[in-house]
Order: C-alpha cells, then structure tokens, then sequence
C-alpha cells in the first residue's frame, strides 16, 4: 500500500470552505479508513509517524483543518458536536460510507462526538489524550493540569473577550510537558512543528474556538458511544490529566482504557501504533 497526501477544498452546504487532507484508498489486508481529529493549535494533517505503520495495516487516512485552522473557514459559536457534520460532508464528497475515527489532545472530543452523532457510519474511535466534558459531574475538570493550561482554559471559561485577551498575551510554557514528551518532540513526534506552527499563523482564532468549544457545552453525550472505543492516555498527562480518560471509561459502556504510567501529553503518541492495530481489530462492519 503506498501512502500519497493529498489536499483539496471541500465546500459545505452552507458555503463553507473545509480543507481536506487524503492519503487515497488502502489496499492492505484489513483496509479501513480512518479520519484523524488533530489537537489544538494544530493543522488537520494527518500523523506522518503514524504512516509507515499505516502502510502496513491498510489504513487510508482522512482529516481536514477544523474550521478557522488552515484552508478551513471559520465557523463562529461552533461546538464539539459541529465536527460531525463536517465529518459527513467529507465522507459524502469522497464517497466513504464507513470510517473509523481517532484524535490526539483536543481532537479526542471532536472524535467522541463523532461516535456519538454518527453511529450508523463509525465503525470505532481511538480517543488519545483527549479532555472529558466540562460539565463531567463528579470530575474536578482543572485538578492535575499545568499552570499555563489551567489559566488558558478558565480564560476560556470566562468567554470570548476573556480568551482573546489572554492569548494576546499567553507565551509557550515547556513545563506542560513532562520529560518524556520533550523526548518525544525531539523525536518522531518533531512533526508537531509542521502542524502548530502553521496552524497560528494567521492569528490564534481557531485556538480560541476551539477552547471556547471544550468548555462549553458539546452537544455530544458520549455515554451513548456504542461502536468501540479506546481511550489512551498518559498518567503524567498535565495538559489533559488522566482522569478526563478514567471519567470517560467509567461512564461509556464497553470502552477500553489504556493507561500509560510513564507518559505525558506527547510521549503516550508512542504508544499509536498499538492503538491502530486495536482499531483495525475492532472496528468491524
């Protein structure tokens, strides 16, 4: 199976232009494909460490910049639960009936929801990293996050004119991340830099939609994922803590949680490959 990325401009029904990235039809042993949910700040491209393993398993990759990243329109006021309606016209466009979905970060909500809003077409989810909702009862949402992340979402929190005015002013913070995922951004995962960078270079307006959209309500409930689901996290997560994933597996029937005890936002990455082979085991028509 070769693996050769494309990109295009979809456009919406209500006119909106979404950037689309394809990596075309697998032809291994178990073909499935898959649409990537990328964090936040990113670009939608799909995970190029992810793709030689990809190669191997059959998998076709599709992702898109969510709105206000990249080639993507902005789409003020949008929720969680909007990516699946983005996530459908895409499908539709490329003629993919059924897919399978996983996100990294902040893609893990947009994934979830997904699962949740398009039951009869995802076939399975891979949720890595990913925040729980901000009304989760009983999870104390901000415990165990860092300093700089704590501040950028309660900013969020406060709305609009709150965040905007704090990410005029917000500076990279390297203590988010713990040695391991250090180690990580110096390795394969050094692909980072051609996501984030590029996705605020025209300003932080996707960022700030996007955590506006986590602390509001996500117009997904993801107790009612019925397809199967992994959630993979790090235990020294201190962007997304673990207990976003240990609240979310004690609260989806049947998911499957894999907790990784010496990793952080990034590093638990490594433990990807792994994840795909679990999604092409499971997500079965």
């Amino acid at each position: 199976m070769n693996l050769s990325l494309s990109e295009a401009d979809l456009e919406t029904p209500g006119g909106r232009r979404l950037h689309v990235y394809d990596t075309g039809a697998g032809d291994g042993p178990a073909p499935l494909t898959v649409f990537w949910h990328h964090g936040t700040p990113n670009l939608g491209s799909p995970p190029a460490p992810l793709l030689p393993a990809s190669r191997q398993l059959g998998i076709r990759w599709i992702s898109y910049d969510r709105p206000g990243y990249g080639g993507s329109t902005p789409l003020p006021g949008r929720s969680v639960a909007s990516a699946a309606d983005d996530v459908r016209v895409i499908a539709d466009a490329l003629d993919v009936e059924r897919f399978a979905v996983m996100g990294h970060s902040g893609g893990g909500p947009h994934a979830l929801a997904c699962a949740v809003l398009l039951p009869e077409r995802v076939l399975g989810a891979v949720s890595v990293a990913g925040l729980a909702p901000y009304d989760a009862q009983g999870l104390d949402w901000f415990a165990g996050m860092n300093d700089s992340g704590r501040a950028s979402l309660i900013a969020a929190a406060a709305g609009r004119e709150a965040k905007a005015r704090h990410e005029e002013e917000a500076v990279y913070d390297p203590a988010m991340f713990t040695a391991a995922d250090h180690a990580a951004l110096a390795g394969d995962w050094s692909w980072f830099e051609e996501v984030v960078n590029p996705a605020l270079a025209d300003g932080p307006g996707g960022l700030i939609d996007d955590d506006l959209a986590y602390v509001n309500p996500w117009g997904a409930d993801p107790a009612t994922i019925t397809c199967p689901l992994l959630l993979l996290h790090g235990d020294q997560d201190r962007i997304a803590p673990s207990t976003h994933a240990r609240w979310l597996a004690d609260r989806i029937p049947g998911s499957t949680l894999w907790l990784r005890p010496d990793d952080g936002h990034i590093s638990v990455l490594n433990s990807a490959i792994t994840a795909l082979e679990w999604l092409v085991d499971h997500a079965e028509p």
